[in-house]
């Protein structure tokens, strides 16, 4: 990752104290704004997609425009500008935040990968006798980002911050996961033309970075070719937006040396932020959640695939995620985050079971000629992602009063 030295021990006047506040930060500590915007959102779809108006809602999503689809702009498009937001928070987090301890960058990279696996095994418990479902082990290993973060925006100052960054890392590689999961096993043919292209521009993005250059127009432009080329390698291209956020430079420019608080990383991050909060995600929201119970059985919502994805996303995702946690805090390898105690921990695993978009996408790829299998998929998704969101926040809620004990600070 370039910039690999704490910003305090490039530049002796960056002391933490005199460094700017993330944006980030502010608006997971701020008001509940943003979070009430993207749940409005998710609301309004699903009425729409069972009312009178939704053919024209499916319409227009799939309505093409230029080489993409609506919901393809906003799902590639838009989320990868999400997406480079909040890597430019993880690469700040990193190098110089909550993550620049390997004891602190370990324990968000481990729950994530207890959270993939564990839903991955509870779903094959229901569905590994058949071939036809069992293809669908990877729905529920997914967290959405988004929807988890837009309910810990509406708790407010209850969550510690270092608990918040700790789900914003651990959902940035859940969702890394979920990408190489379906590169691996749900997309087509790779393209090695498209793949080498983007390699090329990446080198390119780091060159940059390392030759001290601070002018984000030189980054932002071959970025957008990044996440061209990203989105023709048949890899999802969210993932062209936290690998242009890991080259943008947190650092001072050459002729304002002390002024961090422009650095091209912090630049970027406030200018994205409301654009982010209230636009970006909550037309993802309204794109996505829209989900039709038009022809819903009894049976669908006891079928195995139904069972398997929503119980995966419930119970295997806070085992998971919280026991592999607690497992490495227990051995020494990793701290609490800051402020916070194992009740609150528990809360954040519950949202954790939130799975939504990328659960979605991986829904649709693995049943693709199969509409009724999907239908019970998106039963599961939402069922699970619900109640684990209501008791996430319902825990989080409760436990404002669970102390940290002395050897978790």
């Amino acid at each position: 990752m370039p910039d690999h030295q704490p910003v305090h021990a490039r530049h002796p006047l960056s002391h933490p104290e005199r460094r700017p506040p993330s944006m980030m930060r502010a608006f997971l500590d701020g008001q509940a704004s943003g979070g009430l915007v993207l749940m409005a959102a998710a609301a309004a779809a699903l009425v729409v997609a069972n009312s009178p108006w939704a053919p024209t809602y499916f319409d227009a999503l799939h309505a093409y425009l230029g080489p993409l689809s609506v919901a393809h702009w906003i799902n590639d498009g838009l989320m990868a500008v999400f997406f480079l937001m909040v890597g430019l928070e993880i690469k700040r987090e990193v190098l110089d935040g909550q993550l620049s301890t390997w004891s602190r960058r370990i324990l968000p990279g481990v729950a994530a990968l207890g959270g993939m696996a564990v839903p991955a095994l509870v779903f094959l418990a229901f569905n590994a006798s058949d071939p036809t479902t069992a293809r669908g082990w990877a729905i529920p290993s997914a967290t959405d980002i988004a929807f988890a973060l837009g309910v810990v925006s509406l708790l407010g100052s209850r969550v510690p911050t270092s608990l918040k960054v700790f789900l914003m890392a651990l959902a940035i590689i859940d969702d890394l996961g979920a990408v190489v999961i379906i590169a691996l096993f749900y997309s087509g043919e790779l393209s090695v033309a498209h793949l080498g292209a983007a390699a090329a521009v990446l080198a390119g993005l780091v060159l940059l970075n390392r030759l001290g250059v601070t002018r984000l127009w030189a980054y932002l432009v071959p970025g957008a070719v990044l996440w061209w080329l990203v989105l023709g390698s048949g890899i999802h291209a969210t993932i062209a937006g936290v690998l242009l956020a890991l080259t943008i430079p947190l650092r001072a420019s050459p002729a304002k040396p002390d002024d961090m608080a422009h650095s091209p990383l912090h630049r970027l991050e406030h200018g994205l932020h409301p654009w982010v909060t209230f636009l970006v995600i909550p037309i993802f929201g309204f794109a996505n959640a829209g989900v039709s119970f038009a022809g819903l059985t009894a049976e669908a919502l006891i079928a195995p695939l139904t069972l398997g994805v929503a119980l995966g996303l419930l119970v295997g995702k806070v085992v998971g995620v919280f026991g592999t946690a607690m497992l490495v805090i227990r051995l020494g390898w990793a701290d609490v985050p800051m402020g916070a105690g194992r009740l609150q921990l528990l809360g954040v695993a519950l949202l954790c079971g939130i799975g939504f978009t990328m659960s979605l996408f991986i829904g649709l790829l693995a049943f693709a000629e199969a509409p009724l299998l999907q239908e019970e998929v998106k039963v599961g998704i939402l069922a699970g992602s619900l109640v684990a969101g209501l008791l996430g926040w319902t825990v989080l809620r409760l436990a404002s009063r669970d102390v940290p004990g002395p050897g978790e600070r």
